[in-house]
């Protein structure tokens, strides 16, 4: 048996030959044996991990062991309400993680339920109904407009079959289907003898010999494709456990090296030590820095589901903020997937056509000027041939106008409202006769109408056709002229006009009518085809570009995002499209066939200079997104079809379409846009922008004041004094802190000129030379700060408790003003607008400053955590050392922007 891919290379008795079978279909007991030996139309299920072992591999994650080391240390403490609060983040972190990890495999389920459930078929010569996977290959199936193709097929017959594939190839118009032979290296789209599993038949009727069942068709190949594709991990998540394995490694050095010096240098007691050496630990970890992250990708969630962005994967919210390249696939997404006539040329000119989609409202212009009333009676009998030759519907649902039938006739009766006529009215005015319907081998539909009204001649017979220009041009022999008259044929202006519309990537249609007489009811292919009807004129149809595609794309270029936009559409199209939209280099189209020439190195390079990609598969899309990722760019993918699935699992960002989206898509997809719409996906790279701009606050701001505690210990430790404060006052700060003020910083606002900045390298360390500075600059100030307090307490012979006290309030303040600082990480914090602050950085400040007082004046509090009551005098000191850390800070960042450095 040949390779299936191959089968529309086949003459169809050589086909039938090769699945031993014949047209009149298998009989019972054959179909029987080949279901047993070939199994059932079902996609194959991949293996799956037990639900016991997916969950607690949410726990094999160095952050988490970091995590639970801190758990332990803080239990070992006795701090059993920390230590409950640290294994609730674990546990929370673990359900979340645990009810993600199925997107493969919903993915994959999802394909699944595009398969027919139900086939017409022909068993033992004749006609029944079979459960889709029951069907065999070499069964003869029977299809009808709105059928779903359970499998495969060959084509054996077809009149006027025309079938939905964009959910395989992204061309939103219905193929033309024939059964002659094909070149074996057509693509997918120019398969014309093959129908596949899950499109749709849109009109016609066909019978077709099944090649292909289960994982061997092209949607299980897709669903083989998508459970082999590696998700890759996100830029934040990779930097987060880089990071995690070194703070770890880093901790547990100090604290060995600490424990060592003091035991074996300076001798001081193992119980004492060990305690100190917990503490440091305690204070060094910063274990709510998980929980505060999380919470920042989960404000950012709420904040992109009002841009109408629904986000199925948290830390994908954040990739989204490194995207430094946007894969669009065309129909539906940078385009309305609805057909639409943008231009119409006839004897006297050419005009164009205005509107949004199957709407029936808008325009018809010659140069911009409004037609002239010759030329409105010329568009009033277009608009007429094209809307009684057709059987679509259109309706209105809300707002939004739908058609039921052929896209490109909806298109037809819009233009034709826009003509001026009344669809209602027109269609009770005229009463269809006869008909030939559209079939790929005339490749025109014709009507054959009568009229009756009082006016004289009380009768009055037309026929109407529709179709390809080539075919049109050879049966007629008039041309319609301003005045209503006819003259002889232009074919060289006719040929001309084709051409010129077609290379503007728009599907022409050829208009025409001819006379008859009255009594005439019976409408023959001699009635056409003798030469005797008038050419009208031409249409144009295109899915339209979205209207605000357009500013979309402009916002992306300023954001430093470059476009490309990856269809399985013809080229002329795709090309057309790019430049409507504005795409930087819309003239170089690279096809599918082209790229199939190209090894991966070849591709990586040609990739970065092209806009536009036509013919694609989805092997193709999966390259180019892997060949972008190959030059270090952070790429998201949108797209609606299952075509798209693959590429949509993989990349860096996968973005689905909600309403016309497949399940598969959406499956696969981290976002889904509930709203279709291309600008919300610039939203959504704003919002993922500020979300990362907050989770590098948070870090900025915890990482410090974790080294600046635990800096206090060693310190302390390393000059053998006892601690200026106790671990149980470090675990309080570090509580109430963490949970106010670091909460805090994930609700700031997006800062000005965010999306004028360039995304930010995939490689780009989050541990960066700048932060480490910082680091190190506040460890300084902190150490300053504490010990300087310290300091002034013994010499005013105040009490170890008391000391303690200020000490301990002092970098709780530190920790205040250096939130302010840290509130505007790329502009100055000396501004009215700064130090105003948000309702959440108040609401932390007042909270923290109530519990400040509380844990230092309130007796119950005192006896728990060894304090005593602050003087007035004493207490505007400390507010005093944590306005001097937010000067010296806003200094040097003032002189380091000064020197271009920041």
């Amino acid at each position: 048996m040949p390779d299936f891919t191959h089968w529309h290379n086949l003459p169809s008795d050589a086909v039938l030959t090769q699945l031993d079978c014949h047209a009149d279909g298998l009989s019972a007991e054959v179909a029987r044996q080949r279901h047993e030996s070939g199994g059932a139309n079902r996609l194959p299920e991949p293996p799956r991990r037990s639900l016991l072992l997916r969950f607690l591999m949410q726990f094999h994650n160095i952050l988490i062991y970091v995590l639970l080391a801190a758990a332990l240390v803080t239990a070992l403490l006795g701090h059993w309400v920390d230590t409950g609060v640290i294994l609730g983040v674990v546990f929370a972190n673990a359900v979340i993680g645990f009810l993600q990890e199925g997107k493969a495999e919903k993915a994959m389920d999802a394909i699944r339920q595009m398969l027919a459930p139900h086939a017409a078929v022909l068993r033992d010569g004749r006609r029944q109904t079979v459960a889709g996977d029951t069907l065999v290959a070499g069964d003869i199936v029977l299809l009808e407009a709105g059928d779903k193709v359970p499998a495969d097929l060959r084509l054996l017959q077809v009149y006027g079959l025309q079938v939905q594939e964009a959910i395989l190839t992204g061309e939103s118009v219905a193929v033309d289907k024939q059964t002659g032979t094909v070149a074996q290296e057509a693509g997918l789209g120019d398969r014309t003898n093959l129908v596949f599993s899950g499109t749709t038949v849109t009109s016609g009727q066909g019978r077709g010999v099944v090649v292909a069942i289960a994982g061997n068709t092209e949607i299980g190949r897709i669903s083989g494709l998508l459970s082999g594709v590696e998700t890759l991990t996100t830029p934040l998540v990779a930097q987060m456990d880089v990071f995690a394995k070194w703070l770890t490694l880093f901790i547990l050095t100090i604290a060995a090296l600490i424990f060592a010096f003091g035991y074996f240098v300076q001798h001081q007691d193992f119980g004492d030590l060990f305690m100190a050496v917990v503490g440091l630990s305690v204070a060094a970890i910063p274990e709510g820095l998980p929980a505060v992250l999380t919470i920042t990708l989960a404000v950012g969630v709420q904040a992109m589901a009002q841009r109408h962005a629904i986000v199925r994967r948290l830390p994908a919210i954040e990739t989204l903020g490194a995207v430094s390249v946007i894969c669009t696939d065309k129909t539906g997404t940078l385009t309305c997937n609805e057909m639409m006539v943008a231009s119409v040329s006839t004897a006297v000119g050419v005009f164009s056509v205005d509107g949004a989609g199957y709407e029936p409202h808008g325009t018809i212009q010659q140069a911009g000027k409004p037609l002239e009333h010759a030329t409105q009676q010329l568009m009033h009998e277009l608009g007429r041939a094209a809307l009684l030759c057709n059987d679509a519907e259109l309706h209105q649902q809300a707002a939004h106008w739908t058609v039921e039938g052929d896209p490109m006739e909806g298109a037809l009766l819009a233009f034709a409202a826009k003509t001026g006529l009344e669809q209602a009215a027109t269609r009770a005015q005229w009463t269809r006769t006869d008909a030939i319907p559209f079939d790929s081998r005339h490749k025109f539909m014709a009507t054959l109408y009568h009229v009756h009204h009082h006016a004289h001649p009380p009768q009055h017979a037309a026929i109407l056709v529709k179709g390809a220009p080539e075919s049109l041009l050879g049966m007629c022999h008039y041309q319609r002229t301003a005045a209503g008259k006819a003259e002889p044929l232009d074919s060289e202006y006719w040929q001309q006009q084709a051409e010129t519309i077609a290379s503007q990537g728009q599907r022409v249609l050829a208009l025409a009518s001819g006379g008859v007489p009255p009594e005439y009811t019976v409408l023959t292919m001699a009635d056409v085809q003798e030469g005797q009807l008038t050419l009208l004129g031409l249409v144009g149809l295109i899915d339209p570009p979205r209207p605000e595609a357009v500013a979309a794309i402009a916002e992306c270029y300023q954001a430093g995002i470059g476009v490309k936009m990856i269809t399985g559409d013809h080229a002329s199209t795709a090309a057309a499209i790019g430049k409507q939209i504005g795409l930087r280099h819309p003239d170089k189209v690279l096809t599918g066939s082209e790229l199939d020439m190209l090894n991966d190195a070849e591709l990586a390079v040609v990739v970065l200079h092209t806009d536009v990609f036509a013919r694609t598969t989805p092997e193709h899309k999966l390259r180019l997104v892997m060949a972008l990722q190959a030059q270090g760019m952070t790429v998201a993918m949108t797209g609606d079809g299952v075509n798209d699935a693959p590429a949509l699992k993989r990349a860096d960002a996968g973005i689905a379409m909600g309403n016309k989206g497949s399940e598969a898509a959406k499956e696969a997809a981290e976002l889904v846009l509930a709203d279709d719409n291309f600008a919300s996906i610039v939203a959504a790279v704003r919002e993922g922008r500020t979300v990362y701009d907050n989770i590098k606050k948070v870090i900025s701001w915890t990482l410090p004041t974790s080294t600046g505690e635990a800096a206090v210990i060693v310190l302390a430790l390393l000059l053998g004094m006892l601690l200026p404060i106790t671990p149980l006052q470090i675990l309080w700060v570090n509580m109430v802190t963490a949970a106010t003020l670091g909460l805090a910083l994930a609700f700031e606002p997006t800062e000005v000129n965010t999306m004028r900045r360039p995304p930010r390298l995939r490689n780009q360390p989050l541990l960066s030379g700048g932060l480490i500075w910082h680091i190190t600059l506040v460890t300084t100030l902190f150490l300053c700060g504490t010990f300087g307090v310290y300091a002034y307490a013994q010499d005013q012979g105040y009490s170890l408790e008391l000391a303690r006290t200020l000490v301990m309030n002092t970098l709780v303040v530190m920790e205040i003003f250096h939130l302010f600082f840290i509130r505007n990480l790329y502009s100055t914090s000396l501004t009215w607008r700064a130090v105003r602050g948000t309702k959440m950085v108040w609401l932390a400040v007042v909270v923290v400053i109530m519990a400040q007082f509380a844990i230092t004046y309130l007796p119950a509090m005192q006896a728990v955590f060894a304090t005593e009551a602050v003087s007035l005098v004493d207490g505007l000191l400390v507010v005093g050392i944590g306005v001097a850390l937010f000067v010296l800070v806003e200094l040097e960042k003032q002189m380091r922007r000064g020197l271009g450095a920041t």
